[in-house]
């Protein structure tokens, strides 16, 4: 499906893993990305940005308003697959299936920190500078994405790189996440609001912004349709 003119995968967190199986084993590069609502405000300005989206490999819904936003079109999103969540699950196979990752980005210290409590949770995982198969990108969008694009042909090792956020600062403990209920109410943003103030204007693209703009695409569309009857 599409919103807001971007791809998105309705698949569930088990689909994705399943892609990823076939991802590391076909002998081709790939990369998955975890739009939210600010990634597609963003996407609208930035077409670069919009087409490494569109052209990534999957496209899973990190942000429970394109969840609500699914509910518009005649496709609900099946599930929100948090890219905090995503990483560790990919961690735990790479861990059973051997595959070698790396962690990229986030602040001094914050990758290793992440990648020794990795380590210490899934036992085997190995983490490897020189020949990753997987590789962690945390630089924020879009950032990470245009990181991706422009570096993994560079890197002929790795099969997959993951655009991951601010994963590597919940994984080391850097941030708190919300609660479990706070994330079920789809509130995480308030959560990380008053964790972090300075990112007002970040929560208003995606609180605001991005319903305005997907309202006012559901209207044009809807206006389309009976100018068109």
């Amino acid at each position: 499906m599409k919103i807001l003119g971007v791809k998105v995968d309705n698949l569930s967190l088990d689909e994705v893993l399943n892609k990823v199986d076939g991802f590391l084993e076909d002998n081709k590069q790939h990369y998955i990305t975890t739009p939210n609502p600010e990634f597609l405000v963003k996407a609208q300005k930035d077409k670069e940005f919009k087409k490494i989206l569109n052209n990534a490999d999957l496209s899973i819904p990190d942000g429970v308003g394109l969840v609500f936003a699914s509910l518009l079109s005649n496709e609900k999103i099946k599930e929100r697959i948090a890219g905090v969540d995503l990483m560790k699950a990919i961690c735990k196979k790479a861990a059973k299936k051997s595959w070698p990752i790396f962690l990229f980005g986030a602040g001094p210290g914050v990758a290793e920190k992440a990648g020794e409590k990795l380590r210490r949770k899934y036992k085997g995982l190995e983490i490897s500078e020189n020949n990753p198969a997987i590789f962690f990108v945390a630089l924020g969008a879009p950032k990470q994405e245009k990181w991706i694009d422009e570096n993994l042909k560079k890197m002929p090792n790795v099969k997959l790189a993951v655009g991951v956020g601010g994963s590597f600062d919940f994984i080391s403990g850097n941030i708190k996440r919300a609660p479990q209920f706070i994330r079920l109410l789809g509130l995480e943003w308030l959560w990380r609001l008053i964790l972090q103030p300075w990112r007002i204007k970040r929560i208003l693209n995606a609180v605001i912004i991005f319903p305005w703009l997907v309202l006012k695409s559901k209207l044009m569309y809807n206006k389309n349709i009976v100018k068109n009857q």
